[in-house]
């Protein structure tokens, strides 16, 4: 069958050309199940992490964020394990206390080529990736948000603490300055996506920021190819506190516009209060969809597919990314 579909011209050898788009360590679980099963992906990934030792070489050298981008990449590469060894390597003592091999290593690309897309790209072939990872614009943007109370908050990492210091959830998010636009590798490999799936990842830190670069948005709408969101499988602490299944669609359609998405993968394996108690001290809560969820997705357009895709380990609770991309690929084939 599969077979039949690339001899038809319906999918091109090495696999369906499937775009992921958003950040954070949920783009790269993705990655690590899909480069199995198709050779043609691409990872859009957000630029607007402000935190950590991304943060600190944005601020310093004057680069876009490199932390989700190296992710992905490691994620997708040949020899994963070697690589993320010294990638992931974080020093322990000194001046670079708490700072990355990796991000530092793609810092001197980018000194070498005088180009941050071309270190990108020299990564990339370094490490023989199976795909290719595209930051979603080339420019130096700042997350805002506006609260409910009408706080207005700069930059992405003080967006929850602010929000839960309010106690005021979040109206909408913008850029600043107004107006990067989307590489034009991005826009692209939307256009002639097969597939293409939102998530997992924060939801108004990873995924919607891509939606706010000019490009994205109207690519996405006036793509051919099948497109998806990954439901998160929990809240998360100063974005989504109390969201629904629901509430994470309108999110999207919000940014994206309405009747766009087709299909919404959600868990729908209950975790147990064992497992949930580290999450329940947070304030966290598990998603799952009611049927009043399903029936609103349905009224929106958005047909839900429910299935177990968690595995759990090590007290966390994480996608599994061999079920989400057995999913990705049978809506896919089907579609």
């Amino acid at each position: 069958m599969y077979k039949d579909i690339i001899r038809a011209g319906m999918i091109p050898p090495g696999g369906p050309r499937i775009v992921v788009i958003g950040g954070g360590t949920g783009l790269s679980v993705i990655l690590r199940g899909l480069k199995n099963m198709t050779e043609n992906i691409t990872a859009i990934v957000t630029v607007t992490d402000d935190g950590g030792g991304s943060g600190v070489i944005r601020n310093e050298l004057g680069m876009l964020p490199p932390g989700d981008i190296r992710n992905c990449i490691l994620a997708l590469a040949d020899d994963e394990d070697i690589m993320e060894q010294l990638l992931q390597y974080r020093f322990h003592e000194g001046r670079l206390n708490g700072q990355n091999m990796g991000n530092l290593f793609i810092a001197a690309l980018a000194d070498i080529y005088g180009d941050f897309e071309m270190a990108v790209d020299k990564l990339q072939d370094i490490l023989r990736i199976k795909g290719q990872v595209i930051p979603v614009t080339s420019q130096d943007e700042v997350l805002c948000a506006v609260l409910e109370d009408g706080s207005e908050v700069r930059g992405e990492s003080k967006i929850p603490e602010e929000v839960q210091k309010h106690k005021s959830p979040i109206k909408r998010i913008f850029l600043d300055p107004d107006g990067a636009e989307a590489l034009p590798t991005a826009v692209e490999a939307i256009m002639s996506a097969d597939m293409i799936v939102l998530g997992p990842g924060s939801l108004y830190s990873s995924i919607l920021p891509n939606l706010l670069v000019k490009g994205i948005s109207s690519s996405i709408r006036d793509a051919s190819g099948i497109k998806s969101m990954i439901c998160n499988v929990m809240t998360q602490p100063g974005e989504t506190d109390d969201y629904t299944v629901t509430d994470c669609a309108r999110a999207v359609e919000s940014y994206l516009g309405e009747g766009v998405l087709d299909y919404m993968i959600i868990n729908d394996h209950r975790c147990s209060d064992e497992e949930l108690e580290p999450y329940t001290k947070e304030g966290v809560n598990q998603i799952l969809a009611s049927k009043e969820d399903r029936e609103q997705l349905r009224k929106m357009g958005i047909m839900p597919i429910e299935s177990s895709m968690i595995e759990i380990g090590d007290g966390l609770v994480r996608h599994d990314a061999g079920r989400i991309a057995n999913i990705i690929m049978s809506l896919v084939h089907e579609g």
